[in-house]
């Protein structure tokens, strides 16, 4: 017998989706991704990318407070080593996501730790494969895979992340590690000058370093950051190297001139980095209709609908613009609803 619902991904949208569909009473099967070298590198671990993240300030229903007691209520015992690691001060983005995949659990979702390769979307039941080498029959899919944030490759960038490094100023800025403090932020286009001006709110300055002598955003956008008194744009520079100690983290980059490849340091106690995401559709491509940028298209206004009937994405596979734990959670309640829906319309 087909599965009635097979969701691929295991972020916020990943697990409202199984939650919702669980509750009411599909039997969810959720392929949550393999603990590998290859996806730890690819940052694309179970979990999704809030579980590469620290303190979550912005997710309602978790003000800052010791959640040690209710993390070992909640979670099977397997886990209870996050409430012995909590740190008193809220939610981290591990333990929220570890909450919701045991809500998720308790309502009934089936689990596999794999990762789906290869689908058939031109026949129903759809056709699914793990890496596993684990053959699923599916009378409906809800992708919600994710997207992966684009670094600059550097070693000391990876060894500062979440210290003082991140790829999401309205996720981390407001921290108080960055208060007051001068940051630094990579890129030249929209996305870029839009961290640079939230940042600005917090920070003493904010050095936005590009590597041409014009920026990529619009005209409206770099005109609000040539004028802005507390950004700084640096030309033509590159970040070479993020300094650091394992005490405090970041506190400064090292630049260099992409013209004449000149180095000079840069005080600043954190770095984010605004070059862009790489959504997490490789194995659909030929198999559903995407954007350029290859994330997945909602072709039907105010759904999750995708090319294919029966086949719904939530979460930052199809979401280039709010990129947000928040926002990928009501999508994944969307797509859950939506695919309940289609299901009973097709009498499944």
């Amino acid at each position: 017998m087909p599965e009635q619902v097979v969701i691929i991904g295991s972020g916020p949208a990943g697990w409202c989706a199984a939650i919702y569909t669980a509750r009411a009473n599909l039997n969810p099967l959720c392929f949550e991704g393999a603990v590998n070298e290859e996806n730890r590198q690819d940052g694309t671990l179970p979990l999704g990318q809030l579980a590469l993240t620290t303190e979550v300030e912005n997710y309602p229903g978790f003000p800052a407070g010791d959640l040690s007691g209710y993390l070992k209520s909640s979670l099977d015992e397997e886990h209870h080593w996050l409430a012995d690691m909590h740190q008193k001060e809220g939610c981290s983005g591990p333990e929220l996501m570890h909450l919701m995949r045991q809500q998720a659990a308790n309502f009934g979702t089936r689990i596999e730790t794999d990762d789906i390769v290869e689908v058939d979307f031109s026949q129903h039941p759809f056709k699914l494969k793990s890496a596993g080498g684990k053959e699923v029959e599916a009378n409906s899919v809800i992708i919600a895979t994710g997207a992966r944030a684009n670094y600059l490759g550097l070693e000391s960038e990876t060894k500062y992340k979440n210290v003082g490094v991140s790829a999401c100023a309205v996720c981390d800025g407001a921290l108080p590690r960055f208060r007051d403090k001068p940051l630094v932020v990579v890129g030249g286009g929209d996305s870029a000058v839009e961290e640079a001006d939230y940042l600005a709110k917090f920070a003493s300055k904010v050095y936005l370093i590009h590597r041409r002598e014009e920026l990529r955003a619009s005209r409206i956008m770099a005109d609000r950051a040539k004028n802005h008194d507390k950004i700084d744009i640096q030309w033509n520079s590159e970040v070479a190297d993020v300094l650091g100690d394992d005490e405090s983290g970041v506190k400064g980059v090292v630049l260099k001139s992409t013209k004449d490849g000149s180095t000079r340091e840069l005080d600043a106690a954190g770095m984010f980095v605004a070059i862009g995401h790489t959504p997490n559709t490789r194995f659909l491509e030929g198999h559903l209709e995407l954007h350029e940028s290859k994330y997945v298209k909602w072709t039907v206004p105010f759904r999750t609908n995708t090319s294919v009937e029966g086949v719904f994405a939530a979460g930052d596979v199809a979401d280039d613009y709010y990129r947000q734990a928040i926002t990928a959670a009501g999508t994944g309640c969307m797509a859950a609803l939506d695919a309940e829906r289609w299901l009973a319309a097709q009498g499944l």
